[in-house]
């Protein structure tokens, strides 16, 4: 089966040794090379991790999900036990708004790939140790000596539903704003001043537009600088 469209490439060894040898990372790259397996595709970054898999922070799953962002690229991993099988890490990789890929199971992308991520995340919670059946026996003695549980279920006021629909748009756009930043900023270095000129180096790079369609213009990159950090 082969792929089309934009990757960015994720790879992860345990050891600094296996890092500068080479050792297991070759055998990642080939994997992923193998899943490509042709097609119209390219990938725009390649990003490794020295991490033991049970740590849940990684710088460079960090670049490569906000690389990801920006070219509106899929991440690919070579297998699936090279992600991890830690709550926090995998729920931050759901939250990432990210396709991703896994080389060891081509059939799993899209939706599938992010239900498969989903089940990840409560296998893991079962692991943890997450349901108590003894919390459980006592909801269900309160609610027979009618205990009421739960709150106030009625009907969500349209306010705070669009409260919430707002702040999700807000955050959505700050990531965005947040994973351009570093390509605005060269550019600038490279003496990109003006907003056309600015739109022209984002064009040439292939970034994508917040809507991923169309070129940029002045007044989109406008509009992004007023989301940028001033750090």
């Amino acid at each position: 089966m082969a792929s089309f469209g934009k990757f960015v490439a994720y790879y992860r060894v345990s050891t600094a040794r296996q890092g500068k040898s080479g050792l297991g990372l070759e055998a990642q790259r080939a994997a992923v090379a193998t899943y490509l397996n042709g097609g119209d595709w390219q990938i725009v970054g390649e990003f490794t991790e020295v991490e033991s898999g049970k740590r849940a922070d990684r710088p460079e799953l960090d670049k490569a999900l906000a690389a990801a962002r920006l070219h509106r690229a899929a991440l690919v991993v070579s297998k699936v036990d090279r992600l991890t099988r830690s709550v926090a890490f995998l729920s931050r990789l759901l939250e990432a708004g990210v396709d991703v890929r896994f080389a060891d199971l081509p059939q799993i992308e899209g939706a599938t790939g992010r239900f498969l991520l989903q089940q990840m995340v409560a296998v893991a919670e079962l692991e943890a140790g997450m349901i108590s059946k003894r919390t459980k026996d006592a909801l269900k003695a309160a609610s027979r000596r009618g205990v009421k549980l739960g709150g106030d279920r009625g009907v969500v006021p349209t306010a705070k539903v669009r409260a919430k629909a707002v702040a999700a748009l807000e955050k959505r756009a700050a990531t965005r704003a947040a994973d351009i930043t570093p390509t605005i900023r060269e550019l600038q270095e490279a003496g990109a001043t003006s907003l056309r000129a600015i739109a022209a180096g984002l064009n040439a790079r292939g970034i994508p537009t917040a809507r991923g369609d169309g070129e940029w213009t002045a007044t989109q990159v406008q509009r992004l600088l007023t989301r940028l950090p001033t750090a």
